[in-house]
């Protein structure tokens, strides 16, 4: 059964981009963006269009329908761009919901993106028993990656990216999160900033290494009590996704298939990133 359902995790604090200096050689008009607005509505794209244009344009391609995306309690920039100038309309395909993740009492930035998750879900009641994609909204996944999700016949599933075909900088590739699986390609572990050791033991025969790109397919009921259970990192204070998923297979094994595909990625997480990725979506996106 296919269930075209999907959150976009747009609420993080973007506190990295915040320390953009003027004295750089970016767009001062993008400069003073990233004082302003999520990262996800920084004007990269043609025509000044947000990056997260381009991810709704693949999930619409993909065949989506429902989308919630998760907002910042103090961002209004998406719901204003896409709700209020009418931008929606572009993407008449899609049924698009908000949410707020909040930040708690006592704190400068929200819980983190198990939390986004949670909110996002608790939302929409109505997928209880069904299965739905979560992705970053700093990351322009394929129209290819996304549609493997949404009609994989996995409950639970993974994009398993092959490390050799992320086109970064070798010690920014060596930092993302590896994954271990087994035989049958069944999630085993996730490995966040993975020691050379880690890396080696993640290695697959051919030589392959996997890494994870926060993008998954999750079942409403199995992943939900690990939402809501789950422990603050103990370094970085947050409620972290990866670390539920890592849970949820410790208590189910072999309950998420890894979905191997070889590609890039598009990231929009550091100030030095926003040259590219302008670059790339002038190039590849130029009609859009």
């Amino acid at each position: 059964m296919i269930y075209p359902n999907i959150v976009i995790l747009a609420g993080g604090s973007s506190s990295r981009m915040k320390s953009l200096s003027s004295t750089s050689n970016i767009d001062p008009k993008l400069i003073q963006e990233t004082q302003q607005k999520a990262k996800s509505m920084l004007s990269v794209g043609t025509d000044d269009r947000p990056l997260l244009d381009y991810i709704l344009f693949n999930i619409q391609s993909a065949s989506y329908k429902y989308v919630v995306i998760v907002v910042g309690e103090k961002d209004s920039s998406i719901y204003n761009y896409y709700r209020m100038q009418g931008k929606e309309k572009q993407f008449s395909k899609l049924s698009i919901s908000y949410v707020t993740q909040k930040i708690p009492s006592g704190r400068t930035k929200p819980l983190g993106t198990a939390d986004a998750l949670l909110i996002a879900l608790i939302s929409k009641p109505d997928w209880k028993g069904k299965s739905f994609t979560v992705c970053n909204s700093d990351n322009l996944y394929s129209t290819n990656a996304l549609k493997l999700l949404l009609t994989s016949q996995h409950k639970n599933a993974m994009i398993d990216y092959d490390r050799a075909g992320l086109k970064f900088e070798q010690s920014r590739i060596e930092a993302f999160a590896v994954i271990q699986k087994d035989a049958d390609g069944y999630l085993q572990n996730i490995i966040e900033k993975p020691s050379s050791e880690e890396i080696a033991t993640a290695k697959e025969s051919s030589g392959r290494i996997g890494v994870s790109m926060n993008i998954f397919k999750l079942a409403y009921d199995e992943i939900m009590r690990f939402l809501e259970t789950i422990p603050l990192h103990p370094i970085r204070q947050e409620k972290e996704l990866p670390l539920a998923v890592k849970l949820m297979v410790q208590n189910h094994p072999r309950s998420m298939m890894t979905i191997p595909i070889s590609e890039h990625v598009i990231d929009l997480t550091n100030p030095a990133d926003i040259i590219q990725v302008a670059e790339y979506l002038r190039k590849e996106f130029p009609k859009f």
